[in-house]
C-alpha cells in the first residue's frame, strides 16, 4: 500500500512541468519589479511637467500595462491557452457589465472627469455641503479628506450630476465680510476705517483693491459689505484676523454695532398706562378692634 502511494506521488511529481512553473513565476516577479521601476521613472519625469492628477494616472497606467504583459507571458509559459482565457474573459465581462451598471456608470463618469479636469489632487472642493481636500481620483470614486480629518468617498457619477465648487482652482480668493453699524453713525467714516484696515493687513492684497459697499438698511443697522482679496492658502487666517481687527477698531472709535430691538406701537389711542404695585400696610390695633367688634 505504501509502495503504491510512493509510486503515485513520484509519477505526479514527475508529470508536473516544474521548469515551466518556475519560468512563469520568474516572469511574474520580474514583471512586478520592472512595472514598479517604470512607474517610478514616469512619475519622476512627469512630476514637474504635468499636474499631480495626470502624474498619478500615468504612473498607474504604466504599471498595469507592463504587469499585464508579463502576466500573459507567464501564463503562456506555464501552458495556459490564451484563446480559452480570452473567451472566458469576454463572457465574464458581459456578466459583470449587466450585474454592475452603477460601477460602469462611475467608470464612464471618471473618464469625463479625467478629460474635463474640474479639480486635481490637492485641491479643496465642496460637494453637496462636504468640503475637503482631494487625496485620490480613481475610476470609480473620488476620495476627500475634510478639514476635521474625515475620509469621504464620493462616486464619480455624483460628481458629474451635482454642483462642484473648487475653492483652490485660482491663486487668490475674495473674502466678503458683513458689517452692521447704527443709523446714527457716519457711513463714510466707517468706510475709510475699513479700507485702512485692509491696507494695514498682511493677508489682504493690494491688487485687486479692497472696497466697501452699502448693501441695505436692516431692521436695526446699516449693512456694509467689506470685501478684500487674499491668497488661497490664507483664507481662514485672513478672515479671522480681519474680523478681530474690525471689532477692535469700531470699539476704539466708538462706533456702535447694534443688535436688533423690538418695539410695539399701536397708535396714540393705545398709549401705555402706568401700573404701580403698592406694598400693603399693617392695619392698626384700633382698626382690628373695629373689625372684631362692629357694633362697638
Amino acid at each position: 500500500m505504501i509502495e503504491e502511494f510512493e509510486s503515485g506521488l513520484r509519477q505526479l511529481l514527475t508529470s508536473i512541468p516544474w521548469l515551466q512553473w518556475f519560468s512563469g513565476l520568474f516572469l511574474l516577479v520580474l514583471g512586478i519589479v520592472l512595472a514598479s521601476l517604470a512607474a517610478r521613472s514616469v512619475s519622476g519625469f512627469m512630476q514637474e511637467r504635468a499636474s499631480r492628477h495626470h502624474t498619478v494616472m500615468m504612473r498607474r497606467l504604466v504599471f498595469y500595462l507592463i504587469f499585464v504583459i508579463f502576466l500573459v507571458a507567464a501564463m503562456r509559459e506555464v501552458g495556459f491557452s490564451l484563446d480559452v482565457l480570452l473567451g472566458a474573459a469576454g463572457i465574464l465581462t458581459v456578466a459583470i457589465g449587466f450585474a454592475s451598471q452603477t460601477s460602469a456608470s462611475n467608470m464612464i463618469s471618471g473618464l469625463f472627469l479625467l478629460v474635463e479636469r474640474p479639480f486635481e489632487i490637492g485641491d479643496f472642493i465642496e460637494v453637496e455641503g462636504t468640503l475637503g481636500e482631494v487625496i485620490g481620483i480613481d475610476m470609480l470614486s473620488v476620495k476627500l479628506r475634510t478639514t476635521d480629518n474625515l475620509y469621504v468617498r464620493i462616486p464619480n457619477e455624483t460628481l458629474i450630476k451635482t454642483r462642484v465648487v473648487n475653492r483652490s482652482r485660482f491663486a487668490i480668493r475674495r473674502l466678503d465680510l458683513t458689517v452692521g453699524i447704527a443709523y446714527a453713525e457716519d457711513v463714510e467714516r466707517v468706510e475709510a476705517l475699513l479700507l485702512d484696515l485692509a491696507e494695514q493687513s498682511s493677508a489682504a492684497l493690494e491688487e485687486p483693491k479692497p472696497f466697501v459697499l452699502v448693501t441695505g438698511f436692516g431692521p436695526s443697522s446699516v449693512d456694509l459689505q467689506f470685501s478684500f482679496w487674499v491668497a488661497r492658502d490664507r483664507v481662514l487666517e485672513g478672515r479671522s484676523d480681519m474680523m478681530v481687527a474690525v471689532k477692535k477698531t469700531l470699539d476704539r472709535e466708538g462706533i456702535e454695532i447694534p443688535f436688533p430691538h423690538t418695539s410695539v406701537y399701536a397708535g396714540s389711542h393705545s398709549a401705555p398706562f402706568r401700573v404701580e404695585l403698592l406694598r400693603p400696610e399693617r392695619t392698626s390695633q384700633k382698626e382690628q378692634a373695629d373689625v372684631e367688634e362692629p357694633g362697638g
